[in-house]
């Protein structure tokens, strides 16, 4: 038996993911004709059709699908082969691409950069910034190793390992906050008076699940990009926010005039690693659970 070749599977997964020949090929820097060439071969190898083609547009078989599902997986595994065989089977040393939401990643980068370098200084880290669900998507198909998030949050075909507590707090101008009473009561703030990120930032469904705001008409019809747009519009006295206390920590309050409230019954967000099942990594994983702990507000992992 003839094995497929794991090169033409990444083309495959590749042009799966952009449906364009030629953006594939660029992605994968080869020709066109290179990789329309190992698709063919794959086709003729497996005696099945993988793409539907009409003149200049394809779409895939359900083989083809399912293939691609499978090519993913074999990718993944194979690139953890690469890398244990790199690191000569030590487990603190190769590369670790570890993947980071942007309401975590400005307030932490910097710690785990300094912790995996004084105590991993043989793994090569490589960060990035992202949603959630691309960080996801990314973690599924083996381009990266290890993900921190906010939780909860579905990770279908992945390990959840918590690793913090991140309280919210009731950000305002400290002249709204005189107006507040307490303890803090959601309920009596004006409609449309909290700022909140877009849908794709988990953090707003967190927000609104664990302090208590039960009030939609309360929230404002102008969503925030990144939370430091969200301390520019509580600065500017329009209303509220909520803010994680591990930005709070990392000064993001600083040189404005807004003050902090913790949030109605202690509302937060939990922290933690995620990976795909079946790594061969968990050691590694775990070890960095130990380090990353004492950088959240609440530190819950303990060995």
């Amino acid at each position: 038996m003839i094995l497929p070749n794991l090169k033409h599977l990444h083309y495959l997964v590749v042009l799966h993911q952009e449906l364009h020949f030629v953006k594939a090929a660029k992605r994968c820097n080869v020709s066109q004709s290179t990789l329309s060439s190992a698709i063919q071969n794959l086709e003729e190898q497996f005696g099945s059709q993988l793409l539907e083609r009409e003149h200049k547009t394809f779409v895939f078989t359900p083989f083809g699908m399912e293939l691609v599902a499978r090519s993913k997986a074999l990718l993944t595994q194979a690139h953890e082969l690469v890398n244990f065989a790199q690191s000569a089977g030590n487990w603190q040393a190769g590369s670790l691409k570890l993947g980071v939401i942007p309401t975590i990643a400005p307030f932490l980068f910097e710690g785990v950069i300094t912790e995996v370098t004084a105590h991993l200084p043989e793994i090569n880290l490589q960060l990035q910034e992202d949603t959630t669900a691309n960080l996801l998507t990314q973690l599924n198909e083996g381009t990266l190793d290890l993900l921190i998030l906010a939780l909860p949050m579905e990770t279908p075909g992945c390990k959840q390992l918590p690793i913090g507590h991140d309280p919210f707090h009731l950000v305002a101008h400290k002249e709204l906050a005189e107006s507040l009473v307490s303890p803090l009561d959601m309920s009596i703030l004006p409609k449309e008076s909290v700022f909140l990120l877009h849908k794709e930032h988990c953090m707003t469904g967190h927000a609104v699940s664990a302090c208590g705001l039960k009030q939609t008409e309360q929230v404002s019809a102008l969503a925030a990009s990144s939370l430091h747009t969200l301390i520019q519009l509580a600065n500017s006295k329009r209303g509220f926010t909520f803010m994680p206390e591990l930005a709070i920590n990392n000064d993001i309050l600083h040189s404005t005039s807004l003050i902090s409230m913790p949030a109605e019954a202690g509302g937060y967000r939990e922290i933690g690693l995620v990976w795909r099942n079946g790594t061969t990594r968990l050691r590694l994983f775990r070890y960095l659970a130990e380090l990353f702990a004492p950088l959240m507000p609440i530190p819950t992992f303990k060995r």
